[in-house]
């Protein structure tokens, strides 16, 4: 399964080192400034560099953070009249809310009154057609009656 293990030498190669070269130290030569310009153009400096090279450029001035801007980025009379809409609208969502809330309570209270009255309807309708034997009550039973003049004769 795995290969049979050989003693291998290691090989030689050859290395070679390399040392870095020192360049002589830059001297700094003062550039010759250039004559100062409007606010409107930059300065032009110009350098020029140990070998004889010249390089010119534009000076870079630190950037100043701009201040706090004077003017919001949205008129406060536009903020007003959206909070103002955004409140109107947060007020008749309520309302439309409390409207169905009271809807729903007035239904609820209907229904209740609706099975208390059925209820006692019903146990009114039982007492009176119950067969249970009447012990308080008179019975009175009407075989043969005539009725002159409202009053009853039996």
């Amino acid at each position: 399964m795995y290969p049979e293990q050989t003693p291998h030498v290691p090989v030689q190669r050859v290395v070679e080192v390399h040392q870095p070269t020192p360049y002589p130290p830059a001297v700094a030569v003062p550039a010759p400034l250039a004559p100062v310009q409007s606010n409107a153009v930059p300065a032009v400096a110009s350098i020029v560099l140990p070998d004889g090279r010249v390089v010119t450029g534009y000076a870079i001035n630190p950037t100043q953070p701009e201040p706090a801007a004077s003017k919001p980025a949205v008129s406060r009379t536009a903020v007003n009249v959206a909070l103002g809409g955004v409140g109107f609208l947060a007020v008749c969502g309520g309302l439309i809310l409390l409207t169905s809330f009271i809807a729903a309570l007035t239904a609820f209270i209907t229904q209740l009154i609706t099975l208390a009255a059925v209820i006692f309807g019903g146990w009114i309708a039982v007492q009176i057609f119950s067969t249970r034997g009447h012990q308080g009550g008179t019975t009175v039973h009407i075989r043969k009656a005539v009725f002159k003049r409202n009053h009853f004769h039996g």
